[in-house]
């Protein structure tokens, strides 16, 4: 056998030992950078949850109860209002944050300059920066017509006092406001992101069929990017359910004016922090999350999320 013979009689065998090496160190450091996420969502999502599901499913003296503490919380006289006002600011504020973020990041794509689209990205993205304490704080300032730059306006919609601005009316719409300040400009970025993917050929062969600007919207941008719509949703939708901090510092900035269980999650918080009923507090926290699901299933399913594009 020649040396060129041997050489390629041992090449493929080592060619072969090197690729699934290669293989092996690839898989390895994919585990590597999962390895982190997992511990976290093992150790404060996953341990919690069970934890909660003993705790809403036993008593204070660790005796199994059966369906007694939902019984008991669903009962309770602040229960549906608090469910009813998150019911209504959710209605509110995915209706407005699905309409208008995809119409932004449309006009944004394809209707302004370049220079000029990508400085108003970074400015509708800048409120996002906030953390949630410091974006209500900012809020309190805007919504109190004796500091606020826009008193003019609140008088002119007929609030003449902080007190007025947060009636129990008013709650859902600046629950609203704060959350589209401080959310919306990340999820346009994301939906410009999205449309980006639109190739530019399908684009451009709507505009030689005569589709304008809004049927080119309607009929393919949209339908295009629905996935990523209903992405946003299920995320808006589940954070949402978790309203806290808002109505929290609004009821410590209005000297306990706010109902101090407006929302499911204060509902718990009371329980638990108040009155020391732990089981309670974690029965609603399932509660919420079994709604979460429910509504994260049924998006998932009509948008087909996890769908994968047959070729």
């Amino acid at each position: 056998m020649t040396e060129v013979g041997l050489r390629g009689s041992f090449s493929a065998p080592v060619a072969g030992v090197a690729r699934r090496r290669s293989r092996r160190r690839a898989g390895s450091a994919g585990y590597f950078f999962v390895a982190g996420y997992a511990i976290l969502l093992v150790a404060f999502g996953i341990v919690p949850t069970l934890y909660a599901f003993y705790l809403a499913f036993t008593n204070e003296k660790g005796q199994f109860t059966g369906l007694n503490q939902f019984v008991k919380v669903v009962q309770d006289y602040r229960f549906a209002p608090a469910f009813l006002h998150v019911g209504v600011y959710l209605v509110l504020w995915l209706a407005i944050l699905m309409v208008l973020t995809v119409t932004v990041a449309i006009i944004l794509r394809g209707r302004l300059r370049p220079g000029l689209s990508a400085a108003l990205r970074f400015l509708y993205y800048i409120p996002g920066a906030l953390a949630g304490v410091a974006s209500v704080l900012v809020w309190l300032f805007m919504l109190d017509p004796s500091v606020s730059p826009a008193a003019g306006l609140l008088r002119l919609f007929g609030f003449e006092s902080f007190a007025q601005v947060l009636g129990p009316a008013n709650l859902p719409v600046i629950f609203v406001l704060i959350a589209f300040w401080t959310g919306a400009g990340g999820w346009i970025v994301v939906m410009y992101g999205a449309l980006n993917n639109i190739p530019d050929d399908v684009l451009e062969a709507a505009r030689i069929d005569g589709a304008g600007a809004w049927k080119t919207a309607r009929y393919i941008q949209i339908p295009m990017i629905g996935k990523w719509i209903a992405y946003m949703a299920i995320l808006a939708f589940a954070g949402g359910t978790q309203l806290f901090i808002e109505p929290q510092m609004l009821q410590t900035a209005s000297l306990g004016r706010l109902d101090p269980a407006w929302s499911p999650n204060q509902l718990a918080y009371v329980l638990a922090f108040r009155y020391g009923d732990f089981n309670g507090a974690a029965a609603v926290s399932l509660i919420l999350l079994v709604l979460g699901l429910i509504c994260a299933g049924l998006l998932v399913r009509r948008s087909g999320l996890f769908k994968v594009d047959s070729e």
